[in-house]
């Protein structure tokens, strides 16, 4: 009834037809989907400029600085390569188990960490998004340029650790890119799922080590995935083979390892449309269910 009363006896219109002339919306208002991509991308300079600050600073206060984007991975994979391949002997069903070992682990942490530090995007960001108004999806985006950065950096060293242990440059390596984009795009619409359930489920960020060592074990990271095939069902063994990290990780392996070609969890051609299915359906829609949540973030 408010806004259908006359609000401007000169003029004789509503508070509605006054703030459609002059161009005013409720405070807070979503914007369409369309819009908010606009504005989102009209954010790029300072979602690239804020992720850059925040890998310099990140490591800043340690002795050895960014060389630990180097090390943790690294380190993760001379546990991991003690653990499976020294202890249980898992190097006698792979070959060149080291690089198909440090391929797995470099792949998986960049969709581990983006997952992780996801739940947080808002919620550790709270006082800037009270301070300034802006599409809240750049704080995602910002954690997984974060993580992009850091592996592009490990992604030198894990090339050294492939040539090292006899594997040939092949036409293959220049698939490793299209494979990151791919990974990348569905990292970013993960971020945001994981955002807006963290902004939601405070309790969220202290569940998450344990969903993500069980995604590790069920991703191929460590063992082949012939291993888990011979202890599931035929269903369980299908579901497995759609596993996001496991395909972009054997996709990663498909470029980098000669020695893993006859030995790939399924046929190239369907692990290129599985990656790209996943990119599209996780960076579509983690993008549509974060704008739906716009107005929610930064609010209690």
């Amino acid at each position: 009834m408010a806004n259908t009363a006359v609000a401007d006896p000169e003029s004789g219109l509503t508070r509605a037809q006054l703030a459609q002339r002059y161009g005013l919306r409720v405070a807070g208002e979503r914007p369409s989907l369309g819009e908010y991509a606009r504005r989102l991308w009209a954010y790029r300079h300072f979602m690239t400029a804020y992720s850059r600050a925040k890998v310099a600073s990140s490591l800043s206060n340690t002795q050895l600085g960014q060389l630990w984007q180097v090390l943790t991975p690294l380190t993760n994979a001379a546990v991991y390569f003690l653990i499976f391949g020294v202890i249980l002997a898992q190097h006698r069903n792979v070959d060149n188990f080291i690089a198909y070992l440090c391929t797995g682990v470099f792949i998986f942490m960049f969709t581990q960490t983006a997952a992780s530090n996801g739940t947080s995007a808002i919620t550790g960001n709270l006082g800037l998004i009270r301070a300034l108004q802006f599409p809240r999806a750049a704080l995602p985006i910002t954690v997984t340029l974060v993580q992009l950065q850091q592996l592009l950096m490990s992604m030198v060293v894990l090339a050294a650790i492939v040539l090292f242990t006899g594997e040939p440059i092949t036409f293959r390596w220049l698939l490793l890119p299209l494979m990151l984009l791919l990974q990348t795009i569905f990292n970013v619409g993960l971020s945001m799922v994981m955002a807006r359930l963290g902004s939601k489920i405070t309790d969220l960020k202290q569940i998450m080590p344990f969903v993500m060592r069980t995604w590790l074990y069920a991703s191929g990271v460590l063992y082949p995935v012939a291993l888990l095939r011979e202890h599931l069902p035929g269903w369980a063994a299908s579901i497995l083979e759609w596993n996001p990290p496991l395909v972009f990780i054997e996709l990663a392996r498909y470029a980098l390892l000669d020695s893993h070609q006859a030995n790939l969890v399924s046929s190239p051609m369907r692990l290129w449309a599985l990656g790209l299915f996943w990119a599209v359906v996780m960076g579509i829609g983690g993008f549509v269910y974060f704008w739906r949540g716009e107005k929610e973030y930064g609010r209690g």
